[in-house]
């Protein structure tokens, strides 16, 4: 599976009634796909996984698997059974994003342990997914580039904030074939110049074409015009993270007549108009530069 180019990390869509409403997935999906997306990432934070019954979480992924395109499932929890089992029913064809484990924070010993369960047992590839500010558990250097060293483990989406001294290192290091995927929207650009190679990125829901062609500018060397075009996009994630993730997101699909409702599940709380509005002025801002 190529790990490069911006993958979208897909919110659930709910009808009225409160159900998951699967052709407004999918619709999403083929949009971005359309757009330039790379591929998709089913049952990420952003899709609210832990308020879908087993039922809704398994139609997202035959919703996301549909399309064709490359596909990453999170996958995750503070069982090392658990993940293994997860992972080994995944459907062909379909790459794991496994969080490192939450709450319990193992030590670095202990997740890499973990991770060499789990690609041990997958059917398919695996990216780690790290975001310590969620799981309570930072990770040095050393111990990412070991994880990057399992057979199987494919890529990492890096969600550790700033970058910072320890992004450099990691993206100096990090091995042939080993992609780094930033997953911290506003600092996208900074990431990609630094060699990563593309994002799993909830706010190109919108704006998908104007992300990939930040990743284009990066590529291809044109320094000016990345620059200017990553300022932009900074200032509209962070309007559509100033709520909680993905609230503003699905208000600004919703507004666009793309998903049916804004609904999100509790504990969650819908987006204020005002954040809404905000966020709206940001791409409109993107999408006239």
């Amino acid at each position: 599976m190529d790990l490069s180019g911006i993958f979208v990390p897909l919110v659930t869509p709910f009808a009225a009634d409160g159900a998951v409403d699967v052709k407004a997935l999918r619709g999403l999906a083929e949009a971005v796909l359309a757009d330039g997306a790379a591929g998709l990432v089913a049952l990420g934070t952003t899709g609210e996984p832990a308020t879908l019954s087993p039922q809704e979480r398994a139609a997202v992924v035959e919703a996301c698997a549909a399309t064709g395109a490359p596909v990453l499932v999170g996958v995750g929890g503070g069982s090392t059974a658990g993940c293994v089992a997860e992972v080994a029913g995944l459907p062909a064809g379909t790459a794991a994003m496994v969080v490192v484990p939450p709450f319990t924070r193992p030590g670095e010993a202990g997740v890499v342990a973990h991770f060499r369960a789990v690609a041990a047992a997958a059917v398919g590839p695996v990216v780690v997914y790290h975001v310590p500010y969620r799981t309570g558990q930072a990770l040095s250097t050393a111990a990412l580039l070991e994880l990057a060293a399992i057979p199987n483990v494919v890529g990492m989406k890096l969600s550790d904030g700033a970058v910072s001294p320890a992004t450099v290192a990691l993206l100096a290091a990090a091995p042939p074939g080993f992609a780094v995927l930033g997953g911290d929207d506003a600092v996208i650009s900074p990431l990609l110049a630094l060699g990563g190679r593309g994002g799993i990125l909830a706010s190109a829901h919108v704006a998908t074409a104007r992300f990939v062609d930040l990743y284009d500018a990066w590529g291809k060397g044109d320094v000016v015009a990345a620059r200017a075009l990553g300022g932009r996009l900074a200032a509209l994630s962070e309007a559509l993270f100033a709520e909680p993730n993905p609230a503003v997101v699905k208000a600004v699909l919703h507004a666009q007549g793309r998903i049916p409702t804004p609904a999100v599940r509790l504990p969650l709380l819908p987006a204020t108009a005002g954040a809404r509005e905000r966020a709206l002025n940001q791409l409109h801002g993107v999408e006239a530069a």
